[in-house]
This record gives structure tokens, C-alpha cells and sequence, in this order.
């Protein structure tokens, strides 16, 4: 029997390796189901509310999906323009950064002279001199941001009509999950399982959707304040990254310090612009997201870190915005499914309960005897 379990054991590790490989190669397949599940998740609760005013599913549906569509065709035409625009100004970005930070960048030009001279050094030892570097022609930074594009649009468009099809279905996929267990009692359970874990995640998605919708209008309203050109732009990526835990917020408040030093004259005014932003983060994610999100979906910090470390290691960028709300869909399935509740206890952020049970209390609070 123990060679069974073994065997059993290694079977089970050997499949988590297999998927965890799908996963890597099927990216450009499952990301975009997976979008589309997450939306049909966060919109799910609008559409049952419009349902009980009278308007079918179908066609709430279809005004639910067409109008984040609108609002992501006005944001990306909003804002291709400048990002377009500061491909080609990246360059003269770079001097004017480095002539306003000329005593680092100083520092930093001595470093990287000496590696270069490292490099050629240890080339020429290595190759005697008679070595022949042959140069590959890159794609042009306009072709790789068309393709990138192209990506992004492709995958936004099969997300948006899945979670299309998703809310038009209703009920149908849970009516069809019910059937599928054979007595009332699993039925039962499973119709509440899978109840709970499109509340408590469409509430968590829905709730963390507009948080950052609203960070992102503050971060675009106090650099307006400030006179930092295209400030949509900037609040509309303050959004995007906030669905990275811990290391969006820097990277939003590093990028928005470069802009800020190229573009105002005196370096102690731009430093307001990321000083603002980490502050505006900071009480967002310190208070804001705990008090609306309730410590019941709250999640450990280490189990989040190293999902995201994961996730965006398999999946790049894409894989790190999506990997927390990706978390949370698993901690509630592993809480109403009995096999998993160990492991949605841990990821959970609750304090543990390292108490005694009550015979072992008894017994260790007993008197010996003799």
C-alpha cells in the first residue's frame, strides 16, 4: 500500500509539472480565457441586478461587454497617441535626464566604461583577437510595439466576447456543474459552493476594480495639479499597475519621476511627482483596500509575493497583473472545497490557532498524582 501512495504521489507532482508547462507554452491561448472567466466574474453581480429590474441576460450582457469595450477603446485612443509619441523622444528623455542628474549619471557612465572594457579584454584574451562579431538586425522599436499592440488587442477582443458569452449563458454553467453530481446532498453543496465563490470573488474583483479606478483618477488629478503634461496617461497606468502588489506602485512612482525630470526645470519640483504618487499608493494600499475588502478575502503577503514572482515569471507583465485575482479565485475554491481548506487556510492572512484542543488543555492543566 505504500508503494501505492508513492506511486499515487508521484503521479499527482508529475501532472502539476505537466500543467504548470501547458501553461507556459499555451500563454497566448489562456490568457485570454482567463480574462474573460475574471470579467464574466467581476460583471456577474451587474447583470444579475439588471436582471431583476427586467432587463434579460442576454441583453445585459451585451450592454455590459459594449460598454467596457467603449471605455477601453476611449482609453487606449486617448492614449496611443502619446505613448506612440514618447518612442521617439525616449532618446532626448535620456540627455535631458542625465544632464539634470549630472553627478550620478556621472557615476554611472565611469561603471559602465569599465565593464565595457572588461568585456572587450576578456574578448579579445578569449578569442585571440581574430574573433568576428556578427550582428543580428532587431526588429525596429515602431514593429515590435505594432506586434505588441496587435498581441494585446487580440487578447483583449477574446476576452471581451467570452465574458460575453459567459453573462449572456447565465445560470447555465452552474445548472450544468449541479447535474453533475448524483445525489441531492452534492448537488446542494455544490450549488452553494459555487454561489459563494461567485460572490465573494466578483465582490473582490468588482471592489479592487474601482479602487484602482479611483487611484488612478487621483494620481491623474494631483499631477494635473502639478502641470505634468498628459496626466490621464499616467492615471491610466497608476490603474494598470495597482493590480501589482507591492512593486506596481514603485514601478508607477520610478516612471513618473523620469517623465517628471525631463520635463520640469527644477529637479526638486519633480520630485514632487513621485513623492505624491507613493503617498497616494501608500494610503491606498495601508488603509483604503483593507477597510472596503474586509480582512475575510485579505491574503498572505508571502503566499501573494511569490505568486506574483511565479506568475510573472510564467507569464511576463500579463501574468503579474493577473496573478492575485487569480489567488483569491483559488483561496475561495480551496475554503468550499473540504480536500483543500488546509491550503486556503493558509493563504489566508488570519493569525493561526495554535490553542490546545480541550482534552489536551484538561490533560495539561491536571494535577499529577503521587
Amino acid at each position: 500500500m505504500s508503494d501505492i501512495a508513492a506511486i499515487r504521489r508521484l503521479l499527482e507532482v508529475l501532472v502539476l509539472i505537466a500543467l504548470f508547462v501547458t501553461a507556459y507554452f499555451a500563454k497566448d491561448l489562456l490568457l485570454p480565457i482567463l480574462l474573460g472567466f475574471l470579467l464574466a466574474l467581476t460583471l456577474s453581480p451587474v447583470n444579475r441586478a439588471l436582471e431583476k429590474l427586467g432587463v434579460p441576460p442576454p441583453l445585459g450582457a451585451v450592454l455590459l461587454i459594449g460598454a467596457a469595450g467603449l471605455v477601453i477603446f476611449v482609453l487606449v485612443g486617448l492614449s496611443a497617441g502619446t505613448v506612440a509619441s514618447w518612442a521617439d523622444e525616449i532618446p532626448s528623455m535620456g540627455n535631458e535626464i542625465r544632464r539634470k542628474l549630472q553627478g550620478w549619471a556621472q557615476t554611472v557612465e565611469n561603471v559602465r566604461s569599465a565593464t565595457e572594457e572588461v568585456e572587450k579584454i576578456t574578448t579579445e584574451n578569449g578569442a585571440g583577437g581574430n574573433a568576428e562579431e556578427v550582428v543580428m538586425k532587431q526588429p525596429g522599436l515602431l514593429d515590435n510595439a505594432m506586434n505588441t499592440g496587435a498581441k494585446i488587442g487580440g487578447t483583449i477582443a477574446v476576452a471581451l466576447v467570452l465574458a460575453l458569452f459567459l453573462l449572456a449563458s447565465g445560470d447555465l454553467f452552474y445548472l450544468k456543474l449541479v447535474q453533475s453530481f448524483q445525489t441531492f446532498t452534492g448537488k446542494k453543496r455544490a450549488l452553494k459552493a459555487v454561489y459563494d465563490v461567485e460572490r465573494r470573488v466578483s465582490r473582490y474583483l468588482l471592489t479592487i476594480t474601482m479602487i484602482n479606478a479611483g487611484l488612478g483618477v487621483s494620481v491623474g488629478l494631483y499631477l494635473f495639479a502639478l502641470g505634468l503634461p498628459v496626466p490621464y496617461v499616467w492615471g491610466l497606468a497608476a490603474f494598470l499597475l495597482n493590480f501589482l502588489p507591492y512593486i506596481g506602485g514603485v514601478i508607477g512612482a520610478v516612471l513618473v519621476g523620469a517623465y517628471a525630470i525631463a520635463t520640469f526645470d527644477s529637479v526638486g519640483y519633480a520630485i514632487l511627482a513621485p513623492l505624491g504618487y507613493q503617498i497616494l499608493t501608500g494610503l491606498e494600499g495601508q488603509f483604503i483596500t483593507p477597510y472596503l475588502v474586509g480582512r475575510r478575502l485579505e491574503l498572505n503577503t508571502v503566499a501573494v509575493f511569490l505568486t506574483v514572482v511565479f506568475w510573472g515569471w510564467l507569464w511576463g507583465i500579463a501574468g503579474a497583473l493577473v496573478a492575485v485575482p487569480f489567488l483569491v479565485v483559488f483561496k475561495v475554491i480551496c475554503e468550499n472545497v473540504t480536500a483543500l481548506n488546509m491550503i486556503g487556510h493558509f493563504l489566508d492572512k488570519s493569525e493561526p490557532d495554535v490553542s490546545l484542543p480541550a482534552t489536551e488543555d484538561a490533560a495539561a492543566e491536571k494535577p499529577s498524582i503521587g
